[in-house]
């Protein structure tokens, strides 16, 4: 299949493509980036009259088990399974509808998203292409308890490391700090100490596998980032004051001297704060203080929590863009380009180039000139397939 007539962003550059105007996919689901008048023999070309193409969307942090309609963080485990997993089936599909063709879930108490992950993986069902953890490695009666990740110490958080190995994640996942749906649970407070998180992050990466860290409170984020964990998740910088008070721009020097990467899990739903013109200064000045730092931002929505609905990424980055004050560009690289660094899958999607899987939306409009593109692509595309909506 060869498109035609498309003006290209390859999800690195600042602008489309000078040099090719046309992507054919492959059998094997894989793109070549070429030209218009580039036709293979028997080939069968579409013309889209100029539309514009970008890489597929990635969301860094997601719960498939997790229904934003419930409140409840332990009503999913009094569903049947299979009750549940045609749940997270169609939450799977909504997001690849949405133009979301890569994700990170970043936990769940019985695997299923990894039953979910295989049977995109085989073609059985269409979603997209999924990074899983598993059980989240946590504090006894600490955040996400639920899932069965306890651990009082560092040779039981090896343990649960070893039990989510065995079930064949793609991550490990360590909850640094306290959160909010638990109950009993503080945000504020650091869930292991620097030793214990050490010991995780070297076990895991030993073995092959990044680590993803939920940190709210500045002691946890300390932990985690002199630990050299892959990706900080929130740094919501909570400490006695509340949120967002207590940034440390020499903690931030560390995070990015360190090269890790930051995926504040900001969703549409923080659009809500926007009309407040201190709060917008304020979170402005943290993040462009961040990024100065060398801190690099990920997009990433925490989709599943209540009222956090796993096809809204295209929606929420319209809204990132504005709490960390990003440019357009640097909004879409956030969850195309360096959010496929960040995850580990760089050499297979993130970008238009040749050989990666051809994960890529087509648009009447341009993305990179207004966001809001982004809620309605024409076509869809995930691993070479085109995703015909719903």
């Amino acid at each position: 299949m060869l498109l035609r007539n498309l003006k290209l962003w390859d999800g690195v550059e600042s602008d489309y493509s000078t040099e090719f105007d046309a992507l054919r996919i492959n059998e094997d689901g894989s793109l070549v980036l070429t030209t218009s008048d580039e036709v293979l023999v028997d080939e069968t070309t579409q013309d889209l009259a100029g539309a514009y193409a970008i890489p597929g969307l990635i969301d860094a942090h997601i719960h498939l088990c997790l229904d934003p309609r419930e409140s409840d963080p332990f009503a999913h485990g009094k569903v049947p399974e299979s009750e549940q997993l045609k749940a997270m089936a169609e939450r799977a599909y909504k997001m690849v509808c949405a133009g979301i063709t890569s994700a990170r879930d970043l936990g769940g108490g019985q695997w299923l998203e990894l039953k979910i992950r295989d049977a995109i993986r085989s073609g059985e069902i269409q979603g997209p292409r999924l990074m899983c953890a598993g059980q989240p490695i946590t504090s006894v009666q600490g955040h996400c308890h639920f899932w069965g990740g306890e651990a009082k110490d560092e040779i039981s958080a090896l343990s649960v490391l070893d039990r989510q190995v065995e079930k064949g994640v793609d991550l490990i996942k360590v909850m640094a700090t306290g959160g909010n749906i638990t109950p009993g649970s503080r945000p504020v407070d650091a869930q292991f100490d620097e030793s214990v998180i050490q010991a995780i992050v070297q076990a895991a990466n030993a073995q092959g596998f990044p680590v993803a860290a939920h940190c709210h409170g500045v002691d946890g984020i300390r932990n985690a980032a002199h630990a050299g964990v892959t990706t900080i998740e929130h740094c919501s910088w909570v400490g006695p004051d509340g949120w967002g008070k207590h940034y440390e721009p020499e903690l931030a020097r560390t995070i990015g001297q360190k090269g890790i990467w930051v995926s504040p899990t900001v969703n549409a739903g923080w659009g809500r704060h926007l009309g407040n013109e201190r709060y917008v200064a304020a979170i402005n000045a943290r993040y462009q203080s961040m990024k100065a730092a060398g801190c690099r931002l990920i997009a990433s929505t925490d989709a599943g929590i209540p009222n956090v609905f796993h096809e809204d990424l295209p929606k929420a980055l319209g809204v990132f863009k504005a709490v960390a004050a990003l440019s357009n560009l640097e909004t879409l690289k956030s969850a195309t380009s360096d959010c496929a660094r960040a995850l580990g899958l760089e050499a297979v999607t993130g970008r238009l180039a040749d050989g990666l899987s051809a994960d890529f939306l087509i648009f009447d409009q341009s993305p990179l000139d207004n966001l809001e593109v982004l809620e309605n692509p024409s076509w869809i595309y995930a691993q070479g397939k085109q995703i015909t909506g719903q």
